[in-house]
């Protein structure tokens, strides 16, 4: 979805990511546009294949130039973490150790909590092909993890930190049922507009012998405004709708709109005494 605002607000803050050895430009690039989404802009990168800057990746990144911009790399992932305070990696399989296992939402809570008390955090994120090391999960203070489906828990680098960033969106929300914007207010129609969309459909059926044989039209009408007022219209839809009458009524499959003049048009005089 296009939803790119310059004027308004651009969120910035957050945990660091880091990605560890990521292997391919695109998924750096789709990794920064997630982050960019959901109001995260610290991005690291630990020895990444292909190097740095990388083109694809300021391709895939869709305009969130600010967080490839401010890409740091790193030799290792000791030098990657070592001003954070806690850091948590995230894994889709069960490891040996001791360090507690949280969901997204409790972990984004937790990363909240730790951002406003002004401590440095991180979420750990592992290669494209076989995620982190033992070793590597063992730098973490806790471990992250997903509810997928077990049968096919695999996620590509991108969709993890758009998941994370997501739930720390949503932890620094005070209603999560907000929503940016709203329906188009509307006011619901009156039984006179109403009766005016039944009265002009009903003409244009009667015009066409819908209404057939006469001796079901009484029926045919109540099914008719039955249908209609099943739910209540606004003054919008009755317009749209009319507006739809009077095109068919006006209009032929043979001859459509613009075709020639429509069906209650006066007769135009014939400047060409040929008839041509």
């Amino acid at each position: 979805m296009a939803g790119t605002n310059s004027e308004r607000q651009l969120l910035t803050e957050g945990p660091v990511i880091i990605l560890v050895e990521p292997q391919m430009g695109e998924n750096i690039g789709m990794v920064a546009r997630a982050m960019a989404n959901f109001g995260l802009a610290e991005l690291r990168l630990v020895n990444p294949r292909d190097g740095w800057p990388n083109d694809k990746a300021q391709a895939a990144a869709s305009k969130a130039d600010h967080v490839i911009e401010g890409t740091k790399v790193f030799e290792t992932l000791e030098q990657a973490i070592a001003d954070l305070n806690f850091v948590y990696a995230t894994t889709a399989r069960e490891r040996d150790g001791f360090k507690p296992v949280r969901s997204p939402v409790v972990a984004a809570e937790t990363l909240r909590a730790k951002f406003r008390a002004g401590e440095g955090t991180g979420v750990l994120f592992g290669r494209e092909r076989w995620g982190l090391t033992n070793e590597e999960v063992a730098l973490a203070d806790e471990i992250v993890t997903f509810p997928v489906n077990p049968a096919f828990a695999s996620l590509n680098i991108a969709q993890a930190v758009l998941l994370m960033s997501y739930e720390w969106m949503k932890s620094g929300m005070e209603d999560i049922g907000t929503v940016p914007f709203q329906a188009m207010s509307q006011t619901q129609s009156t039984k006179e507009q109403l009766f005016g969309l039944y009265d002009q459909l009903e003409e244009a059926l009667e015009a066409r012998n819908y209404f057939h044989p006469a001796g079901k039209k009484p029926k045919m009408v109540d099914n008719l405004r039955a249908v209609l007022s099943r739910r209540a219209f606004t003054e919008q839809e009755i317009s749209v709708l009319r507006g739809v009458i009077s095109s068919l009524d006006r209009f032929s499959r043979k001859y459509p709109r613009g075709s020639r003049p429509p069906a209650d048009a006066k007769e135009q005089p014939n400047d060409d005494p040929s008839g041509e």
